[in-house]
């Protein structure tokens, strides 16, 4: 918030400034006797020589990664600055001898404008400062609400609600899955409440929690979908980013159970090698029948737009996403360097 604050208040404190600079000759004569000889015009000459090589260095050469490249052009700009100077403020020292090569006038002005932007480059490091704190703060609040929306996404209440109810169905027909179903649904609320707040767990916990969810959408779904789920895992040990993968499984899930008929597709492949995790979704998918989700179930998933903010913030350069959605099939491919 203080950062901000400043920001708000740069313009009213670089006037501050500069008014501070132009009146400070007519302040420092006060009560002497004729006060200050020179006029308004002299000094507004003066501050505009001022004011050009500053704001160069400000709004130019402090923000540049390479500073030295650049820096023979800061002295040519200071020393035309200085030469220019020279020659208009002789224009209001008409009665007195003024050296307009005089090494004197040159080292006053360009020592003058060189305190000048020492003064600003302050100014530049604090207003830096102030940005990157910023940055910081903000991107810990997108990590912090990443990961509680992560946590909210798997507590959808259509999947307990669903799942719930084939197990209370499987139980009326005394089916010999009905405990395995209560154990893996069990596993995966142990995991949401418990591995799922750490910042990085294993490959192995992140695989059992997806397996769990697949098999849980399999016979629930086995009437209406064709699930496959391949896995070829070189190092279980490697560790990644809790309930990143989930979402686009859950979308897969999600949009191809509301397709009218039977046999529709969700096709999962993940693998491992040489710390390169692959992952590949497939599924079904009907445009037009977004519509047809309602409310509660579209806000209750984690969402593509956050899964794509958690993995620019951990894995930045070290991932590709692509979704493409081609012959109504929707296609999510990720590539993650662990």
């Amino acid at each position: 918030m203080a950062g901000i604050r400043f920001l708000k208040f740069e313009p009213i404190l670089h006037v501050a400034f500069w008014c501070l600079v132009f009146f400070f000759p007519y302040v420092k004569y006060l009560g002497t006797e004729g006060g200050y000889q020179m006029t308004i015009m002299h000094e507004i000459n003066a501050l505009l020589f001022h004011l050009i090589p500053t704001y160069m260095m400000y709004l130019w050469f402090f923000p540049l990664k390479n500073k030295k490249r650049y820096f023979p052009v800061i002295v040519v700009v200071f020393l035309i600055n200085a030469l220019l100077f020279n020659y208009t403020d002789s224009w209001f020292h008409q009665d007195h001898e003024h050296n307009l090569f005089g090494w004197k006038q040159f080292a006053s002005s360009i020592s003058t404008n060189a305190t000048f932007s020492i003064a600003f480059y302050a100014f530049h490091s604090m207003k830096s400062l102030y940005r990157e704190r910023e940055k910081l703060n903000q991107a810990l609040m997108e990590k912090e609400e990443a990961k509680y929306k992560g946590l909210l996404a798997q507590i959808n209440p259509h999947f307990l609600f669903n799942t719930l109810n084939t197990v209370y169905a499987s139980a009326l027909k005394t089916d010999e899955n009905t405990a395995e179903m209560i154990m893996k649904l069990s596993d995966n609320f142990r995991y949401l409440f418990d591995e799922a707040q750490n910042e990085f767990v294993s490959l192995s916990d992140e695989l059992r929690h997806i397996s769990n969810y697949v098999e849980l959408q399999r016979e629930r779904l086995r009437d209406k979908l064709e699930i496959s789920f391949r896995k070829d895992v070189e190092d279980l040990d490697l560790l990644i980013a809790p309930l990143l993968l989930i979402p686009f499984v859950e979308n897969a899930f999600k949009y191809s159970s509301i397709l009218k008929g039977n046999g529709h597709e969700v096709d999962i492949t993940l693998t491992e090698s040489d710390r390169v995790l692959t992952f590949v979704c497939l599924n079904n998918y009907l445009p037009k029948n977004d519509e047809n989700l309602d409310m509660d179930w579209k806000e209750s998933g984690i969402g593509i737009q956050n899964t794509r903010k958690r993995l620019s913030y951990l894995y930045s350069d070290r991932h590709q996403l692509e979704i493409s959605e081609s012959d109504n099939i929707f296609k999510v491919s990720l590539e993650i360097l662990l």
